[in-house]
């Protein structure tokens, strides 16, 4: 078997992963479908739009949009390579935190934004640094539309089903102690069929998304934890990963400077 192969920057990973990203999804295949399948009870009748940040081969947003019925489709990623299946969508080739300073104008000249805006599977934690995150948020709330619904689905720095009761315990006291946010950073692995690709990763606080939310204008309207094997919701949030439900809220609190600690 060939060494791990590091790439310090995610999309560089994800490039290389692009070939077996079919593979790793079928892997996670009851996690990835109950995701989605929340997602869509969720949604009303009636959006038409949907964006889908670091949308991968963009079968899962494809798959959302058509069962509810939703036309207008754009696939945010960063990594040609990674979004080569998806040829013949409209793509936006560019980096979540970088989403902001390119905001476009649909038909009629006014700002484009969607009714629905998804980013799935800690995507957000291959965004390097809180203030990056903060960006990419803020984003994704310009993008959405009044009413409109954000999805967010992230690894949980608590999930003690997936990293251990004792593990988990030490993270929750350390943090207890003195949260920095660099204590969650992480190097994401991938086994692939003749080896390994690794890179950044970052896994979250309810914390930490709370604080991002607020500081972005977006407000928490339900978090859902998801067993990261099964795909089944669970009760208490050290019991999954983390998927939250988010709308923009109509006043933004800016008292308070990011926590960059």
């Amino acid at each position: 078997m060939q060494p791990t192969q590091h790439f310090d920057d995610p999309v560089a990973a994800y490039s290389h992963l692009a070939p077996y990203y079919a593979e790793l999804s079928a892997r996670r295949d009851l996690y990835l479908r109950n995701i989605d399948a929340i997602i869509v009870s969720r949604l009303a009748n009636g959006a038409g739009s949907l964006l889908d940040v670091g949308a991968g081969d963009g079968i899962r947003a494809m798959r959302i949009a058509k069962q509810c019925g939703i036309r207008n489709i754009v696939l945010a990623e960063p990594s040609p390579a990674m979004a080569a299946p998806a040829a013949g969508q409209k793509i936006w080739n560019v980096r979540a935190e970088e989403m902001g300073d390119q905001l476009r104008s649909n038909e009629n000249g006014d700002p484009e934004t969607f009714d629905v805006i998804t980013c799935l599977w800690n995507v957000l934690g291959h965004v390097r640094g809180f203030e990056n995150r903060v960006r990419a948020m803020r984003a994704m709330k310009q993008l959405l539309s009044p009413g409109g619904k954000c999805f967010l689905d992230v690894n949980h720095r608590y999930n003690m089903r997936a990293y251990g009761m004792l593990p988990t315990l030490k993270r929750f006291i350390e943090d207890s102690i003195s949260y920095k946010q660099k204590n969650a950073d992480v190097i994401a692995t991938w086994k692939i069929r003749d080896g390994s690709i690794s890179t950044y990763g970052h896994v979250f606080t309810d914390r930490e998304v709370r604080e991002l939310a607020r500081i972005a204008g977006l407000e928490i309207e339900e978090r859902i934890a998801v067993d990261y094997e099964s795909g089944k919701t669970r009760r208490f949030a050290f019991a999954g990963s983390l998927l939250y439900v988010l709308r923009r809220t109509s006043t933004m609190d800016s008292a308070r400077p990011p926590q960059t600690s």
